[in-house]
């Protein structure tokens, strides 16, 4: 469990400060590009942005790493741990003061996965089926899907993008969990077909969240994102994870305790300032 806790602290680290990067790009680029594959043909032309990407794709091996070693109850809340990465350089970029919320929101976080690290069951999760693997996931691929079906029209709005983006990201990380399983068993086509579908959905979830850094504040856009895409799996697991929660101490009280710590400290952090300023970069204009 200790692996996989470091390999996720390490892939958090590489996701969020990569999303930072990428959102300086994308608050430059033209609206009219919203959710179109042409934002991101623009947006890759453009170092920062793909060496954000980058950063993406190679903490995609940490992930895989973290969810074959440790739970995925604890691997997924791990994952914000990079949000104090972003609130120490934006502090240290903007001379931003730290308050009560902030000094919070970080004792949350880390004593949010210190309970979940405790109380987390020793052994990983297996999937309760295909069939309820599949019914998840496309549920969450079918909300990161809907801004693109509705563009253009007046349900085509900036919190959507954002609701769809942790929607899709979610979908991404469920995939990513099942393909490590498979991985693990030898089952090496089924390992294939999620790693496509981690692919195809992430993409999906790249361009709204773009989308969304164009039309909303970063303060808004980066909370609502990383708690969808952290924490709503975790809601959804038992519909698609056989959990071992009856190993836990207490009964999983502390893992509950840890999330709900961990959620609180999560929203406090990606709100202040600091975050919100190096997510969006320092040009910032007034959005609708």
């Amino acid at each position: 469990m200790a692996i996989g806790l470091a390999a996720a602290l390490v892939a958090s680290v590489l996701f969020n400060v990569g999303i930072a990067l990428q959102g300086i790009e994308a608050r430059s680029a033209p609206r009219n590009l919203g959710h179109r594959a042409s934002l991101l043909v623009l947006l890759l032309r453009r170092r920062r942005w793909l060496l954000g990407w980058l950063l993406g794709i190679v903490g995609i091996g940490p992930q895989v790493l973290a969810l074959a070693e440790a739970p995925f109850v604890l691997v997924q809340p791990a994952l914000a741990v990079g949000l104090l990465v972003l609130l120490f350089l934006g502090v240290r970029m903007f001379h931003e003061s730290v308050g009560p919320p902030e000094v919070f929101g970080v004792i949350a976080i880390i004593g949010g996965i210190g309970l979940i690290t405790w109380g987390a069951p020793g052994r990983t999760e297996a999937a309760r089926s295909v069939y309820a693997a599949i019914a998840v996931t496309g549920a969450l691929c079918l909300v990161g899907v809907l801004p693109l079906i509705v563009r253009g029209t007046r349900f085509d709005s900036g919190m959507l993008a954002i609701v769809a983006s942790g929607s899709g990201f979610g979908a991404s990380n469920i995939a990513t969990k099942l393909m490590a399983d498979d991985v693990a068993g030898g089952r090496y086509g089924a390992a294939a077909a999620w790693a496509l579908a981690a692919v195809a959905i992430g993409i999906v979830a790249t361009l709204t969240g773009m989308t969304a850094f164009q039309r909303r504040r970063a303060t808004t856009v980066v909370p609502v994102s990383t708690a969808v895409q952290t924490f709503l799996p975790i809601l959804l697991e038992p519909f698609f994870l056989r959990e071992h929660w009856s190993a836990a101490p207490y009964g999983g009280a502390p893992i509950v305790a840890g999330l709900l710590l961990a959620l609180i400290g999560t929203i406090l952090v990606s709100r202040t300032q600091a975050v919100g300023k190096l997510a969006a970069g320092p040009a910032r204009r007034k959005l609708s």
